[in-house]
């Protein structure tokens, strides 16, 4: 039995095998209710298979996950009802209408017959479907069909969203659309997010979770994991009276721990500096004294932030570049069911 208090999502010691092969390898942790978790990895590091057994559309081969207590193997209906799922893929019926798709889902869901007008509404409303209702599946653009693959997650209204690559494939103008709908749903329920549009995470997620090989390698806020990665590179710019750039950058690697320095395009009569060193040292101080000694004009320095991505590219490097291998073939009744 579920309450307040009981994590939306609890995964201990889950394992997946597909043969010789781990997918996933021991995954331990827990969604509090209302958070927007950013689900990450490169390809082949167990993300789909997570999501997979969360959607209790595959089985364990050894350890427990549960959906608000309900653990997924032994009450796999109960964990269901609780969870909307949009898979990369979105399995649509292209033939059917949105409004009659929709209708459908509802049926399958088991939506009271005396609700279903009204849920239809607000889940047209709710991503932008309203003005499509009366078209063909097949005939709408990928971003419309995406919106379609999420009004069939939310529209039984359930706590726990499950996204997997909800922008793969979407123009820019898509993706802002889809990410502003993801970020309105963060609002009242808890979501997984899967996705390799690092930035996307950064700007939508409150946690991120990192696993690589299928085992988490990282674990907390997006800010927090990036404040922890020490940034090993600088930015000096340097107005027209400095001397060349070969003095410059003879001069910038005789200081201890900087390994490289590369020019960067700069405006007219201003030269721009990188400085990349071994992280160890804040060298702002340095390269602040050395631009004085040498009589350089400095009109920058800057310690450059590592981004999410660096973060995720350390983290991650060993990996094996293999693609999840697949379960069976996800049926749209099996999806909608």
């Amino acid at each position: 039995m579920s309450n307040d208090t009981t994590p939306m999502v609890s995964c201990q010691s889950l394992v997946k095998r597909y043969g010789d092969k781990v997918a996933v390898n021991g995954l331990d942790f827990t969604v509090p209710r209302g958070q927007v978790l950013g689900f990450l990895g490169p390809n082949g590091a167990g993300k789909t298979t997570t999501m997979r057994l969360l959607t209790c559309y595959l089985a364990p081969t050894s350890g427990t996950a549960k959906i608000a207590g309900h653990d997924v193997s032994t009450h796999s209906l109960d964990a269901r009802r609780l969870v909307g799922y949009l898979p990369e893929e979105t399995p649509l019926y292209r033939d059917m209408i949105v409004c009659d798709y929709l209708e459908y889902v509802t049926r399958m869901r088991k939506i009271p017959a005396g609700e279903r007008r009204a849920r239809i509404k607000k889940t047209g409303e709710a991503t932008g479907l309203l003005g499509v209702m009366g078209k063909r599946i097949g005939e709408l653009s990928k971003g419309y069909r995406q919106r379609v693959g999420l009004a069939q997650a939310i529209i039984h209204d359930p706590p726990l969203m499950i996204l997997d690559e909800p922008t793969s494939g979407l123009d820019p103008n898509q993706i802002v659309e889809i990410r502003d709908l993801i970020k309105e749903l963060g609002r009242e329920k808890t979501v997984i997010l899967s996705t390799h549009i690092l930035p996307e995470v950064r700007a939508t997620c409150d946690r991120v979770l990192i696993i690589s090989d299928g085992r988490i390698v990282a674990d907390g806020r997006p800010d927090d994991l990036v404040a922890r990665e020490r940034s090993g590179r600088f930015r000096l710019l340097l107005d027209g009276s400095a001397p060349s750039e070969a003095e410059v950058t003879e001069r910038l690697l005789t200081l201890a721990g900087a390994v490289r320095v590369t020019r960067e395009p700069t405006e007219s009569g201003t030269a721009g500096f990188v400085v990349d060193t071994d992280g160890a040292l804040d060298l702002r101080p340095e390269l602040f004294r050395l631009a004085v000694a040498r009589g350089w004009g400095l009109l920058e320095l800057e310690r450059r932030e590592a981004s999410l991505e660096e973060v995720f590219q350390r983290l991650t490097r060993s990996d094996a570049a293999a693609t999840d291998k697949p379960g069976p073939a996800d049926g749209d009744t099996q999806q909608a069911a």
